[in-house]
């Protein structure tokens, strides 16, 4: 069985999100709304869809995604009962017809053989605007390669476009980065835990960009940045050796130019990516780096 997960804080398009669950082909899952303190109460809209398909709506009395988006999901997560199988949903996003009736369709194909269920997608900007653009991805593919493709911008990742085991989200949870930002790009690296991501193209994951959520907004550059030093951190402390040298390499740079965008590089920093440099890097790369040093310990001195 499958449980779909909406932390629900926004009204504006919250309807749409309901009438795509109304007009799934398959009704075999059961819808899961964690309401996070939300000044728009949707609970006239909720009976609207009171037969339509099998939800459940619990009210939070206090506004947890404002400190922290993956401790509210963590929440809303475990208002669930023990459905083997998670997706959870924006409030703004919306499903095609058949994603539902398309993952038990692929069963056979995929069970026991991943912890990652991944759809195609389109964005959507604001009200009406539909991205032409679907994107599409490998039937099976690694988590690293998946996240590489995206980090070298030839694809895109949102959370409502995935369905992921309960198993292996119980195992590892989702890592409370500032606003989220990169915690659903841990989640994958780690859910996947050495099997492929299975792909299903037919169906489509209509992902939303507005200046209602954080994605569209402007006015979290340091925590991005801050988000952005701690998981790029995480992949060369954790996950480098899953790269090859080429991309190691582009990957140490990334997490070096994430530590300078605000400040100078702390010496610690600078033996840190050394270290780092010497381990993956080419001779060329490590004397280059090794010069760095050596001017900043000499200022220093």
């Amino acid at each position: 069985m499958l449980a779909i997960i909406i932390p629900y804080y926004k009204f504006s398009f919250f309807e749409e999100t309901l009438q795509s669950l109304a007009n799934q082909t398959s009704k075999r899952f059961k819808v899961y709304i964690g309401d996070d303190a939300s000044p728009e109460n949707p609970s006239v809209l909720l009976e609207k869809y009171q037969g339509k398909f099998d939800f459940v709506y619990h009210r939070f009395d206090e506004n947890l995604g404002g400190k922290s988006l993956p401790q509210q999901w963590k929440r809303c997560i475990a208002l669930s009962a023990n459905e083997e199988w998670i997706m959870v949903l924006g409030d703004d996003d919306v499903l095609s017809e058949t994603v539902v009736e398309s993952f038990y369709n692929n069963q056979d194909v995929f069970l026991g053989k991943t912890n990652l269920i991944r759809f195609a997608s389109k964005k959507l900007f604001g009200k009406d605007i539909v991205d032409s653009s679907v994107f599409v991805h490998p039937k099976w593919e690694s988590a690293t390669a998946a996240f590489y493709r995206k980090f070298d911008k030839t694809t895109r990742s949102t959370l409502s476009e995935y369905i992921f085991s309960r198993a292996s989200y119980l195992k590892f949870g989702f890592y409370d980065y500032p606003l989220a930002w990169n915690s659903d790009d841990r989640a994958w690296l780690e859910f996947s835990d050495g099997k492929p991501i299975f792909t299903i193209n037919e169906s489509i994951v209509y992902f939303r960009l507005s200046d209602l959520n954080i994605s569209g907004r402007q006015d979290n550059l340091l925590l991005k940045n801050k988000s952005e030093i701690e998981f790029y951190k995480f992949i060369v402390v954790s996950k480098l050796k899953e790269f090859n040298k080429e991309q190691q390499l582009r990957l140490l740079r990334r997490y070096q130019a994430e530590l300078r965008t605000t400040r100078s590089l702390k010496i610690s920093e600078f033996f840190f990516l050394f270290f780092l440099y010497v381990k993956y890097a080419n001779a060329d790369w490590v004397s280059k780096f090794f010069k760095k040093v050596f001017h900043k310990m000499k200022s220093i001195l």
